[in-house]
C-alpha cells in the first residue's frame, strides 16, 4: 500500500509532479536537507524531467542541488503527496520515489542558485522537512539503518 500525504480536494485540478529523491549521510550520521528559498526544507532530489528515469532525475538534481555525484544502495519506497504551491499557484499530485545512497562525493559547486543545503540529525530532519512524503521516507530509512 502506498501512503498518500495531504488532502486532495475533488473539486480542485490537480498537476501530476513526478519526482525523485535521495537520503545521503555523512560520517556524523547526519542527512542531507535543501532549504528551498521560501524556507521550507525537502530531501535532496525534485521533478523527473521528460522521458529520465528515477535515477538519472537523481543523479542531474544531486548535481544541481549540491555539487554532488552518489551511488544509490536501497530504493525505499514510493509515497504520494496533495500540495499546493504558492510559488507556481497549482494543486500537484506528487508521487515521489525515494531512494538511500551507498556513497557520495562533491565535484563542483551546486549547480542551481537560490537553495541552500545543511547537514542535520535525523531527528532534527524529521522536524524541518515540509512534506509527508518525505518524513515518511526518512522513517523507512531509518528503520533499515538503526543507529
Amino acid at each position: 500500500m502506498i501512503p498518500v500525504f495531504g488532502v486532495k480536494d475533488v473539486e480542485k485540478n490537480y498537476q501530476a509532479r513526478y519526482a525523485a529523491y535521495a537520503i545521503l549521510m555523512n560520517e556524523e550520521k547526519e542527512i542531507a536537507l535543501i532549504q528551498a528559498p521560501n524556507g521550507a526544507y525537502f530531501l535532496p532530489g525534485g521533478e523527473i524531467e521528460g522521458k529520465e528515469t528515477k535515477e538519472e532525475a537523481i543523479a542531474r538534481e544531486m548535481l544541481e542541488e549540491l555539487g554532488f555525484t552518489v551511488v544509490l544502495s536501497d530504493y525505499l519506497g514510493q509515497a504520494d503527496e496533495y500540495f499546493y504551491s504558492r510559488h507556481r499557484e497549482t494543486f500537484y499530485y506528487n508521487p515521489g520515489y525515494f531512494y538511500s545512497t551507498k556513497s557520495w562525493e562533491r565535484v563542483s559547486e551546486p549547480l542551481e542558485e537560490g537553495n541552500n543545503s545543511s547537514w542535520e540529525s535525523p531527528e532534527k530532519a524529521m522536524a524541518l522537512l515540509k512534506r509527508g512524503s518525505h518524513k515518511w521516507a526518512v522513517e523507512e530509512w531509518l528503520k533499515k539503518n538503526p543507529f
